[in-house]
């Protein structure tokens, strides 16, 4: 069953510059381990496959529940599935370069996904 994380709508991102290094890691680091697919459905949407044994879903409801209360642009769709967890990402068209990057960095992360 989809799960999604959307918080009222503030165009911009209220995370403290201190705290961005560290949240971006921790996307850096789910990405590194379980991401297995990237698809840019539009400019607005963006659809990861996540696949790793042991709570998966879990983690990423948690850091998308974070990420979504400092940057509330961003819609999150998460969606179990077996073994794997599809994350959709969505944000207003205001927004498409911070969706450019997530996309940046999750092929980083992870350059063979595909």
């Amino acid at each position: 069953m989809p799960f999604t994380v959307k918080a009222p709508q503030v165009d911009a991102c209220t995370l403290p510059t201190a705290a961005r290094p560290l949240r971006i890691a921790e996307f850096d680091a789910l990405f590194a381990t379980a991401l297995h697919r990237i698809e840019r459905i539009d400019a607005r949407h963006l659809r990861l496959t996540l696949t790793r044994d042991g709570g998966l879903a879990d983690t990423v409801r948690d850091l998308t529940a974070r990420e979504s209360r400092c940057c509330t642009f961003f819609t999150f769709t998460i969606t179990p599935t077996g073994d794997q967890v599809v994350l959709d990402v969505q944000v207003p068209d205001t927004q498409t370069a911070v969706l450019d990057g997530l996309v940046t960095l999750a092929a980083n992360a992870a350059p063979t996904a595909r």
